[in-house]
């Protein structure tokens, strides 16, 4: 099954949406481990605070992998203040 990445980067509530949010959205990644192969937030540059999202998704196509993440609570709540969701190419590492 095709692979999709989404990346996002929170908006300036991020901390407090993620702080709300989070049960519910590891709640939903464990749900959904199937279709999950990796997430996880992405780090400020002094690796103190979440600044963003990455998750890597097996999808049957881009619009499938778009309505699957719109389901997440972190979207749902309005976390990323911009996203990009694309398809991904895996090439190394455990799969």
């Amino acid at each position: 099954m095709p692979l999709f990445v989404m990346y996002g980067l929170d908006g300036p509530e991020g901390p407090e949406v993620r702080r709300t949010t989070r049960p519910a959205h590891l709640d939903w990644i464990r749900l959904n481990a199937t279709m999950v192969r990796a997430a996880g937030p992405m780090m400020s540059a002094d690796g103190s605070q979440p600044v963003g999202s990455l998750l890597i998704i097996e999808a049957d196509d881009l619009p499938s992998a778009q309505a699957f993440l719109s389901e997440d609570p972190y979207t749902l709540a309005g976390l990323w203040a911009r996203t990009d969701i694309r398809p991904f190419n895996w090439i190394a590492g455990t799969r």
